[in-house]
């Protein structure tokens, strides 16, 4: 599903920036600046993947977006949900019920409550019992099922019970942390068929992994992290050919270092947050690189139909 002109985004996040307090020897206090105007818009019905590698910023929108970070985190920059501004107080409310998370480990899942009895802890109303079971014959789940322990249940049963779970708690807001590694070919494909199921029945999706591959298999829209920002947000149909309707160097290096594509390695390194250079943050990797690109950082703007941190791109 494409962004439409005039909708309203489920969750817009407009120039985040999150730092974290540190004490260093000698009890000095210093800040450290970890995310830096990030930006991306979810709407319903669409599935978004957030990709880039570690340390770019993935997990902390999430925990951003969830009102989850560190009591040392200072957060600026604006979160709203349906509209309205995602404050902490609706961030309580709303977690858990009308925003749900899909987390990487199926450790998740509370090892000593029983897997029907913690499912339905997320619902808000009517039949509880009639809701879960409904959602869990969705997804294979039988009813001797309700009765089992976590350490009981199979990879691939876990992982369906805590999809069910946001779909029982009638979450409209999705996100998935880091859902396939580990999961073989076949786990990975029904995995992500569950989220397009959310999807479909409305929910948007915040897909977050480092495995582009996968995020291309089932995403409407790509947003690329690096280091801290958002560097480009593109139609998943612009990841073709030679990747010539991409917008950011840095996306079109990561489309050339897939395996089908000549697996050519990007030069250099992502820099650590206390490593961060003036102006673009990509500008010591990038062959287009100009005096302009150290002096300031670029702004995010709209290219043809998608959005991109870049002066030289077109």
């Amino acid at each position: 599903m494409s962004t439409q002109s005039g909708a309203t985004p489920l969750l817009e996040v407009q120039d985040l920036c999150v730092s974290f307090v540190q004490y260093t020897s000698g009890l000095r206090q210093s800040t450290l600046q970890v995310i830096n105007n990030l930006s991306v818009a979810i709407y319903p019905g669409e599935i978004v993947a957030v990709v880039g590698s570690s340390g770019s910023g993935k997990s902390l929108l999430a925990h951003a977006v969830l009102g989850i970070l560190p009591g040392n985190a200072k957060v600026s920059g604006a979160i709203s949900y349906d509209g309205q501004p995602l404050n902490s107080r609706r961030q309580a409310e709303l977690r858990g019920k009308e925003i749900a998370l899909i987390p990487q480990s199926v450790n998740y899942l509370d090892p000593l409550m029983r897997v029907g009895k913690q499912v339905r802890k997320s619902v808000r109303s009517g039949d509880a019992i009639q809701r879960q079971r409904e959602v869990f014959e969705r997804y294979n789940l039988g009813r001797e099922v309700d009765q089992l322990y976590p350490f009981q249940l199979s990879g691939g049963m876990a992982r369906r019970v805590l999809v069910s779970t946001a779909l029982v708690s009638g979450a409209r807001l999705v996100i998935a942390d880091e859902p396939t590694p580990g999961l073989d070919a076949a786990a990975v494909a029904e995995t992500l068929d569950y989220f397009r199921d959310l999807a479909d029945q409305g929910c948007g999706v915040m897909l977050i992994t480092h495995d582009i591959e996968t995020a291309l298999e089932i995403a409407d829209r790509i947003a690329v992290f690096y280091a801290g920002s958002t560097v480009e947000i593109a139609p998943v149909q612009d990841f073709a050919g030679e990747g010539e309707a991409l917008r950011h160097p840095y996306t079109k290096a990561l489309w050339r270092a897939l395996p089908q594509n000549g697996f050519e390695p990007i030069p250099g390194f992502q820099p650590l947050p206390h490593e961060l250079p003036v102006g673009c943050v990509f500008q010591p990797r990038c062959k287009l690189a100009t005096s302009d690109c150290s002096m300031q950082k670029p702004d995010m703007r709209a290219v043809r139909e998608g959005m991109v941190r870049c002066i030289h791109a077109t």
